[in-house]
């Protein structure tokens, strides 16, 4: 939740930058005239769309994903007390899909609050759950849940295992010696731009595909699925538009993943649970 206050203004921007130009060849806004375009249009509180589904799905989500990602990974710790990297992928792929699943209705808001530029979408979480479900039905809260876990298990399959690999070839190789801020910081990084360079086409086509309009029988008026959305943004848009966003996509997870491995082992330490 502290890591999603921080990035929400990047989530922001990457999300309108991946629903920018569907359908065709177009530049990118810039970091620097979409948000600039964003403060004029709607006023400084828009870089803040979508924060409170933002942190309830953080408190829920990531709790499952990370605290997941420990108890599936001692399944396969070895005689010597060590666990390899295909094990750590493994780990991280079922706790990010199954975080994700359960938790998906909190991603489907945040994602159409954040996209609209048209005034608020939805007045508060509960007002945004009761109209949809009005609207959609019950199953319209899972509207985009198949790209939504393949992102997170991507995403935790990438972000945390390679954090945890990365630290420990760091501090087994005495880079840094002391496991502290320093090598949080660092494993942080790489762990952020691992992570970024895998989800972003996935994160396109999730973002798309939830912000896009359905019928009354809840089929999209746009993609029939994450295969046709995929399918189209390539044929239409070609490689670089699966990329659309990236940067600020890059510029939320990097932060965001230092925030939350520098919380994450501080919390660790207080509570007296060992280090990832």
């Amino acid at each position: 939740m502290g890591a999603a206050v921080v990035s929400n203004p990047v989530d922001v921007l990457k999300t309108r930058f991946q629903i920018h130009g569907e359908g065709i060849d177009s530049k990118s806004l810039g970091l620097v005239n979409g948000t600039i375009k964003i403060i004029r249009n709607e006023g400084i509180s828009a870089m803040y769309k979508g924060l409170t589904p933002s942190l309830l799905r953080e408190a829920t989500y990531s709790t499952l994903r990370m605290g997941g990602y420990d108890v599936i990974k001692n399944y396969f710790i070895d005689s010597n007390g060590k666990t390899n990297l295909l094990s750590k992928v493994t780990s991280g792929a079922v706790s990010g899909a199954l975080g994700a699943c359960i938790t998906s209705p909190t991603d489907l808001i945040k994602v159409r609050m954040q996209a609209s530029s048209n005034g608020v979408k939805y007045t508060s979480i509960s007002s945004a759950f009761k109209e949809i479900i009005a609207k959609e039905g019950i199953k319209g809260l899972w509207k985009g849940v198949g790209p939504t876990t393949q992102r997170a298990a991507l995403l935790t399959a990438s972000q945390i295992p390679s954090y945890d690999h990365i630290k420990h070839l760091i501090l087994d190789h005495g880079i840094i010696e002391v496991d502290g801020l320093q090598v949080h910081i660092v494993s942080s990084i790489f762990a952020g731009l691992i992570a970024s360079i895998t989800t972003s086409p996935v994160d396109l086509v999730k973002t798309r595909i939830m912000n896009q309009p359905f019928d009354s029988n809840g089929v999209g008026l746009v993609y029939k699925s994450s295969f046709d959305c995929f399918k189209k943004t390539f044929k239409n848009e070609g490689i670089s538009g699966l990329y659309k966003g990236f940067l600020p996509n890059w510029f939320r997870i990097g932060p965001h993943t230092i925030v939350t491995f520098i919380l994450y082992e501080y919390l660790r330490k207080i509570s007296g649970i060992k280090p990832i």
